[in-house]
């Protein structure tokens, strides 16, 4: 089992958080792995884990807001014309 510290990051300015220790189960080569990384950054653990979650977070984020404008945009009756699909569609 690996303990890591988690730290809050905001995007403009690093702001460090009250830590808390929590607890994950990694695989052996999973964790092995994570430490070459750590070693080759001159980091520890726990901050590439803390940088990991905070782009994890970051990402999951911004695809709720995603769904959420749309969503919104739906409700609003704002839709794509059928021309602006194929559009899109044919550009690929």
């Amino acid at each position: 089992m690996v303990c890591c510290d988690v730290i809050h990051r905001n995007t403009h300015a690093v702001t460090e958080m009250p830590k808390e220790t929590v607890s994950i189960r990694l695989d052996t080569d999973k964790r092995a792995e994570l430490d070459q990384l750590a070693s080759a950054f001159d980091r520890d653990r726990s901050y590439l884990i803390g940088e990991a979650i905070d782009a994890y977070l970051d990402v999951q984020r911004w695809h709720l807001e995603q769904i959420r404008q749309g969503v919104r945009q739906a409700n609003a009756g704002e839709f794509a014309e059928e021309s602006e699909v194929q559009a899109v569609f044919a550009g690929r």
